[in-house]
């Protein structure tokens, strides 16, 4: 088994807003199982589903990343080049030390936090993959039974357990390197 990837740049899937797209493959997979009689027009991923049994393999799907910003607004430019000046005097410098001094702290309190949030977040997506990868088997195992179970279906619903095959199969792919599972 490999390491999870923990470089955003480098997953799959990169947010838990990304996996609702697995979530979705995997809900439509279990109505699928559910009503022998659904075909690929019932689903709301048809023309999805359409497109992987086109391509014949899955395909990744990547979400940009969040970034966050913020501004501090309302300080007079006297008022903020006095504070620097004092504030850098008392380590002997003037207003550009006074930067250095007045944001230290900030900046170690809040690469901290940041730091204990991003541990937190990432941990849970690691969790949302592991289920998710979990529930994308079953449903692929339970789709490969169907399929050999209704091998006497009319070819739209066969085509449709192909589709939704091809794609757990993909979601299978990018969650097994997210997670750093060998295939």
């Amino acid at each position: 088994m490999g390491e999870y990837v923990k470089k955003k740049k480098d997953m799959k899937f990169q947010s838990e807003e990304a996996l609702k797209t697995v979530q979705a493959v995997i809900d439509d997979a279990d109505k699928a199982l559910k009503d022998k009689s659904r075909k690929l027009k019932d689903s709301p991923l048809n023309e999805t589903i359409a497109g992987a049994l086109g391509v014949g393999v899955g395909a990744g799907v990547g979400f940009a990343a969040l970034y966050f910003g913020g501004s501090v607004v309302g300080l007079s430019a006297a008022g903020i080049t006095s504070g620097l000046a004092a504030a850098g005097a008392v380590i002997g410098g003037g207003m550009a030390a006074g930067v250095a001094v007045l944001a230290a702290p900030a900046v170690i309190l809040g690469g901290t936090a940041v730091g204990v949030a991003s541990h937190v977040k990432n941990k849970r997506l690691h969790d949302a993959k592991e289920l998710l990868y979990k529930n994308a088997l079953a449903k692929q195992t339970a789709i490969l039974k169907a399929l050999k179970e209704e091998s006497n279906a009319d070819k739209e619903r066969i085509d449709y357990l192909n589709g939704l095959n091809i794609m757990l199969q993909a979601a299978i792919k990018d969650l097994q390197h997210d997670l750093g599972i060998s295939a």
